[in-house]
């Protein structure tokens, strides 16, 4: 199979193009392609199919033509990646598929309309909804946190020094707030920087792909969290991970969510 590579902020992904839906996407194809010693080595794959040709998006092939089939790397299926989300885009047009700069891609969380200029691309989505307390327990310690739904579901637990925190085992989540599990970030505040009303620093455990340099929708969570916290609604939050920094601008009725977004190889894959 013809393949693609690409990153957002160091969250990296199979792309998998296959416009008519003929490629069968088993959890054991993907988990082989996303091995990082045995495979391509990836936190996820993105397969590239037209919207009409798969049963999750058919309901929108009438206002966006490709559909963002993403699957973990254990090879569970998600709902939304917002890193994911701009790959895809990067993909369509860098390879002809689209020649549009501003255009809708379905996911299975919705569409996203996404904007590809030359150095960064920008996803927007619905704004997050913040929910209540919970907590995630790492080994004897319990972490304190809020829900948020970006689509996909996640939990954002404050931390005085998220360097400090053990991220090799996944957390322990409350199963009747979380029955599908969820995204875990932990967050601490930074430094103001330049056009942001908030900057804080972020690690994240992704359910199904454990520690990750990059995660788009937990940095919206984030935002979403951190300005609530703040006590403002809307605002612009400067979001820094372990592969680079996202930038979030929240209003009232959306999430922008803008970063670089590379494809960095292509190939054939022998599986």
């Amino acid at each position: 199979m013809y393949f693609a590579k690409g990153h957002g902020t160091g969250n990296d992904f199979v792309v998998l193009p296959d416009p008519d839906g003929g490629i069968e996407l088993t959890p054991q194809l993907v988990s082989t392609l996303c091995a990082r010693h045995f495979g391509i080595g990836a936190d996820g794959v993105l397969r590239v199919v037209r919207s009409a040709k798969h049963p999750d998006a058919a309901r929108y092939a009438g206002d966006a033509e490709w559909f963002m089939d993403y699957h973990n790397a254990d090879g569970s299926v998600a709902e939304m990646c917002g890193n994911g989300v701009r790959v895809f885009a990067r993909y369509l047009t860098s390879y002809g598929l689209v020649h549009a700069t501003r255009f809708p891609i379905a996911t299975r969380a919705g569409l996203v309309t996404v904007d590809v200029a030359a150095n960064e691309v920008s996803a927007e989505m619905t704004r997050p909804v913040v929910g209540g307390a919970s907590a995630a327990r790492l080994g004897e310690r319990e972490y304190p946190g809020t829900t948020a739904d970006v689509g996909n579901p996640h939990l954002v637990c404050p931390v005085d020094d998220v360097s400090t925190v053990d991220l090799s085992e996944p957390p322990i989540l409350d199963a009747t707030v979380f029955p599908e599990s969820a995204n875990v970030e932990f967050i601490a505040g930074a430094e103001p920087v330049a056009g942001a009303d908030l900057h804080v620093r972020m690690r994240v455990y992704e359910r199904g792909s454990a520690e990750t340099l990059s995660c788009g929708t937990g940095a919206c969570a984030v935002a979403a969290v951190a300005l609530g916290t703040a006590g403002l609604d809307t605002g612009t939050v400067a979001v820094d991970l372990p592969g680079g920094r996202l930038t979030i601008a929240i209003d009232r009725d959306r999430c922008v969510l803008t970063g670089p977004a590379l494809i960095v190889a292509t190939g054939d894959v022998l599986v």
